[in-house]
């Protein structure tokens, strides 16, 4: 179908009402203009593709002779403007939508509103953000006249969404002050709920994109607790996307995984292919918590373990749960771009790659009461600066209890009580020996 296509040639009025009493004498003249506007409409229709300047003249032409100015005119100048914006004419695209917004009132409202929207959504597609904020600054504009609120709500909606996607972040908190205080304004306590929370899913995405923790945490609590609220499941998915990032942000992976959880649940209800990226992020959140629960172990995520954007993680955390660092190096280093192409999960891979370099380290040293910083480079491929620095943050979080001999490049474990903990084997024959010595020193008293 073409970018074109729309309803335009099946419109009906709402309150149309279908007489099958013809009275071909008193309406013939009527009748005539109507087939002639029709005819016009749709020849200069057929030269949309491939000549829109002649079609441009040809629907001006079905203006220009709509005396009675029908909804012929309307559907004409619709076009008018959508052909301007496919050839990037946007000086005749604001134009011909000015003209568009004064014959609001010759169609229903129902239709006019549609248009306005299938026409904002395709003006989206534009590469000027000027000529944008300026195409719905005159749609604002005319609906504050018309005094048409729900219009004008899903038009800031939208724009607050286009300045989002240009990170266009001062203009949006003006427009996001001007959709709270809507919200305070408006009657339905039920639709009141569900526009507050589509204006926080937005204030939220800002926010997470900024990385200002501060804001956001007080702001995703509220957006939570917002009642009598219905929003959309991938409204609710956005929300607890950002809420699992703020999480990551803060190194809380366990509260991370679950909001992961909650996003791909509410985008895979939605049908959104978004899910596939938060499964991702609910993937890399389980290997920075460290849990032994694999995530495709769940219902809801279990269809998709296999999925060709998921199967190279679905790989990489059976290798990371293994403790298998060679097989975990070479997925990650044969599925590259698909794993590392996300800026966010590139942002947190260092830390999954420290984790299984650790865990693996923890195990290797296990046997010894002292080991050289060379020997476990050589065992995990890495420098024995790296080996050092991953000891040094292990030993700070009483993974392992010893210390490091910088000089001749030596870890010495030390066996106290502590360290029985990490060595139940040498743990429990030590303790067997203090009570053989304990029995012993009975004996001889």
């Amino acid at each position: 179908m073409s970018d074109f296509e729309d309803d335009d040639d099946f419109m009906v009025e709402d309150d149309e009402e279908y007489d099958f009493d013809f009275e071909y004498d008193e309406d013939n003249e009527e009748e005539e203009q109507n087939v002639d506007l029709e005819n016009k409409y749709y020849n200069a229709k057929a030269l949309k593709e491939d000549n829109p300047e002649e079609a441009i003249k040809e629907f001006q032409n079905v203006i220009d002779s709509d005396t009675e100015q029908s909804d012929w005119s309307f559907k004409a100048c619709k076009q008018m403007v959508k052909v301007s914006l496919k050839i990037k004419d946007y000086e005749g695209a604001i134009k011909y939508y000015k003209k568009l917004l004064s014959l609001l009132n010759i169609v229903a409202k129902s239709y006019s509103e549609k248009s306005i929207n299938n026409i904002l959504d395709y003006a989206s597609n534009s590469d000027s953000i000027e000529f944008l904020e300026q195409f719905y600054e005159i749609t604002l504009n005319k609906l504050e006249e018309t005094k048409n609120d729900r219009l004008w709500l899903k038009t800031n909606l939208k724009l607050a969404k286009l300045l989002l996607d240009n990170r266009e972040y001062s203009k949006l908190t003006k427009v996001i002050d001007q959709l709270h205080k809507a919200c305070e304004q408006e009657n339905n306590p039920d639709g009141q709920g569900t526009l507050l929370v589509e204006v926080f899913a937005i204030e939220i995405q800002m926010y997470t994109e900024m990385k200002n923790t501060k804001k956001l945490k007080p702001l995703y609590q509220q957006c939570l607790n917002v009642k009598s609220a219905i929003p959309h499941p991938r409204i609710m998915g956005i929300i607890r996307e950002c809420g699992g990032k703020m999480h990551m942000i803060e190194g809380k992976w366990n509260d991370a995984q679950t909001d992961f959880f909650e996003a791909f649940k509410n985008f895979d209800e939605a049908g959104s292919p978004q899910r596939i990226q938060c499964l991702k992020y609910l993937v890399l959140a389980n290997m920075l918590s460290e849990s032994e629960i694999n995530p495709f172990d769940s219902q809801e995520t279990k269809p998709y373990k296999n999925d060709n954007q998921i199967v190279a993680l679905t790989n990489l955390i059976n290798a990371y749960q293994r403790v298998d660092i060679d097989e975990f190096e070479s997925i990650l280093k044969k599925n590259q771009s698909t794993i590392m192409n996300d800026p966010f999960i590139r942002t947190y891979m260092d830390d999954v790659i420290k984790n299984i370099r650790s865990q693996v380290l923890i195990r290797l040293i296990k046997p010894y009461t002292r080991i050289k910083l060379s020997f476990a480079s050589k065992k995990l491929n890495i420098t024995p600066q790296e080996v050092e620095e991953l000891l040094i943050n292990l030993i700070l979080d009483k993974k392992i209890n010893g210390y490091i001999d910088q000089i001749n490049q030596i870890l010495e474990l030390e066996h106290d009580k502590q360290s029985i903990n990490y060595y139940p084997d040498i743990g429990k024959w030590s303790n067997n020996v203090e009570k053989l010595i304990k029995t012993f020193d009975r004996k001889m008293d």
